[in-house]
């Protein structure tokens, strides 16, 4: 039985790690908020790569060091009807919901949209996601391969094309980041603002998914034993947090730079768009759509495979994972015709709610060996962060919705009683008093089982 993965076998699990992750929202979102941070980009990105980068490997090392099988497993502790319950949420979040249709809307948008007059941009959208989504299925149809398509020659192909763009950055920056000043949030809270922009790759949600695609594949190049696994993982996942803190700050600063010679823009698709067509012209255009369209079939790839496979394995007597493949593809093709906007609108409070219950799932899984899966702090930290999660939902509802009466009390009670809400942090207080309690539950229940 092996100990431990060769160089080269780690630095595939880390490629098909990476590839993984880096879809959609990682190129857009960085982008954006380097064109708003301006000359707070550094803290900015800081706080991106926080949540954007180091709580996603921590979500994979959870899941090997608490020897979960899936994110089914992690949550158990608490309940298995909340762990039924949080893992269906969480899974149709970074499924067919939102992130799957998602990687279709940013590579239309990105990668298609400048090619098409604005009058056929409906009917392109069909006919564009109709293809990305045949194309989609296609590969998701055969799990087994997933090491080989993404790891070896998808994930490679991206960073070729994408590398292309970043050097002509660096090479002829469009402007100085000390020139723009940041505007919003970012002024005032650059760091915190970063953090909360890190949920919106949904990436750290997607790790507690992504973990068991991980771990099995470690355990075909023949690391068996939970603690090499652990070891192995860590190792791999080094990889992936190298590259995704290099591209990531890297597209931060074309951002930041980019008001030196293109317009302000209202998501980073379009800033990617007219910084590639400020390079490269048409060719540019050609080369971003390269860019975007294998970033996100390789994101959408994952995000299929790891909900069917999560579905079929909960609900083992109703559908085979083909079918939940199928049922998530067309499904995510329907949602995606919304257009762009529409689902990161709607997608905002829903992260603001799950990314406090996956932040303390994690750490308590990391802490696993340390407080023995415990059922006491997993239900008293996860039943107060639900409470505190809930007004953050509030928060992030749209305008319109904010305006009624209740959710405006709510909010507002929030503001005054829990510290840190107005930075997005008001969970952290409450999931730590449940922490606590738990372990005091733990400690006097053992006492009395002693005595």
């Amino acid at each position: 039985m092996k100990q431990k993965l060769s160089f080269q076998q780690n630095l595939l699990i880390g490629s098909l790690l990476f590839g993984l992750f880096f879809g959609a929202g990682n190129l857009i979102f960085p982008v954006q908020m380097g064109q708003k941070a301006g000359n707070h980009t550094f803290m900015a990105t800081i706080g991106f790569l926080i949540t954007g980068v180091g709580l996603p490997m921590f979500g994979i090392m959870a899941s090997a060091i608490s020897r979960s099988e899936s994110l089914f497993d992690m949550a158990r502790p608490v309940s298995s009807k909340y762990a039924r319950i949080f893992t269906c949420l969480l899974y149709l979040t970074i499924g067919p919901l939102f992130a799957i249709p998602r990687t279709a809307t940013v590579a239309f948008e990105v990668g298609i949209h400048p090619f098409i007059p604005d009058q056929h941009l409906k009917l392109g959208l069909i006919i564009f996601s109709l293809i990305f989504f045949i194309f989609t299925i296609y590969f998701s149809l055969r799990p087994g391969q997933i090491l080989d398509w993404v790891g070896k020659y998808l994930t490679p192909i991206f960073l070729v094309l994408l590398s292309v763009l970043l050097i002509a950055v660096f090479v002829s920056p469009m402007g100085q980041v000390s020139s723009y000043q940041a505007q919003g949030n970012y002024a005032d809270q650059p760091l915190f603002t970063g953090l909360l922009d890190g949920y919106n790759t949904m990436d750290a949600l997607a790790s507690v998914a992504f973990a068991i695609i991980i771990i099995s594949n470690i355990q075909k190049l023949g690391v068996k034993e939970p603690r090499f696994i652990v070891i192995e993982t860590c190792k791999s996942g080094l990889v992936s947090v190298i590259g995704m803190s290099i591209i990531y700050s890297s597209l931060a600063y074309m951002g930041a730079t980019s008001l030196g010679s293109v317009e302000s823009a209202d998501n980073g698709g379009i800033i990617l768009s007219m910084v590639s067509n400020h390079y490269f012209g048409f060719i540019g255009k050609v080369l971003l759509a390269g860019i975007v369209g294998i970033a996100c079939v390789k994101t959408a790839i994952g995000l299929i495979t790891s909900c069917s496979e999560m579905f079929s394995e909960m609900f083992p007597n109703s559908i085979s994972y083909k079918k939940y493949a199928v049922i998530f593809t067309v499904f995510s093709f329907v949602i995606a015709n919304f257009g762009l906007s529409n689902i990161i609108q709607l997608s905002i409070p829903v992260l603001m709610f799950l990314y406090p219950l996956v932040i303390t799932l994690i750490i308590l899984s990391l802490l696993a060996p340390v407080i023995k899966k415990q059922s006491h702090v997993y239900k008293w930290t996860t039943g107060l962060t639900v409470i505190a999660a809930f007004f953050d939902l509030c928060k992030a509802l749209p305008g319109f919705l904010q305006q009624n009466a209740a959710i405006t009390q709510l909010i507002n009670f929030a503001h005054l009683y829990l510290p840190g809400f107005d930075y997005g942090f008001g969970w952290v207080l409450p999931a730590l008093a449940g922490f606590i309690i738990g372990l005091i539950n733990w400690s006097t229940s053992s006492e009395k089982h002693s005595i």
